[in-house]
């Protein structure tokens, strides 16, 4: 499918995937403000489209995912912008998305392109993908997930080698630390992403849902028990898919 084009992104949908492709090759992707507002617009949409079970965020352009934040909206920004960062507030909506996230990463993931990525609930990459946070080289600091995700997925000795001393991951190590949770041909990228989102799609939407939300408050330091008991009381009792009452 072609999909809708707005602000650099492709929208579309396939199957039970909606999908958000960054599209701009020229900049490796890097997201003006512009974008991150349109990313959120389409956000709203698949997050309403029932037959969306599943959303994709990856490259309209093969061999790329995304270079974080374009450099020159990021050398213009003041104090004041530290305070309230759109990208921050957008990964925080797609981490909260009740809907399972999967990032298709077919090239470099850097600075907030990694944070994007550490948003979703997958990550699946190409072998020649590549993984970095180099903001404390630029004077800053990853602002938007990365001190807090990056821990969750990989522990703290490979988050601060990753932060604190500039190391690169490539797909393969990116992979064995479990940033990735499968490599995948640069080909077959998107098409196993819709695999994913139809995988979901055989599943109740309501418990998947609510699992996901119980995950979210369990790896934010919660266990997430008295979550689950009140969501088992909401999901007892209800018809089953393929049931009538």
């Amino acid at each position: 499918m072609e999909g809708q084009r707005r602000e650099h992104l492709v929208v579309r949908r396939e199957e039970a995937a909606g999908m958000i492709l960054l599209d701009r090759a020229e900049r490796a992707n890097a997201y003006t403000q512009a974008m991150v507002d349109a990313m959120s617009s389409a956000l709203d949409e698949l997050a309403a489209d029932e037959s969306v079970r599943a959303v994709i965020v990856g490259s309209a352009v093969a061999g790329r995912f995304c270079a974080g934040a374009d450099l020159d909206e990021l050398r213009s920004r003041t104090p004041a912008d530290g305070r309230k960062l759109k990208s921050a507030a957008l990964f925080d909506r797609i981490e909260e998305l009740s809907k399972p996230t999967v990032a298709a990463i077919g090239g470099p993931a850097v600075g907030g392109g990694l944070e994007l990525a550490l948003a979703c609930d997958l990550r699946i990459a190409a072998p020649e993908a590549r993984f970095s946070l180099p903001e404390t080289g630029l004077g800053i600091l990853p602002a938007c997930g990365g001190t807090w995700r990056l821990q969750r997925l990989v522990g703290p000795a490979v988050a601060r080698e990753i932060i604190l001393f500039g190391r690169e991951l490539n797909g393969d190590e990116a992979l064995a630390c479990g940033l990735v949770n499968e490599l995948v041909a640069p080909d077959r990228l998107l098409t196993r992403a819709v695999e994913l989102a139809n995988r979901v799609a055989g599943r109740d939407a309501q418990a998947t849902s609510l699992a996901k939300e119980a995950l979210r408050k369990a790896s934010g330091g919660d266990t997430g028990r008295d979550f689950v008991t009140w969501a088992q009381t909401r999901l007892y009792g209800r018809p089953r898919k393929g049931e009538r009452r």
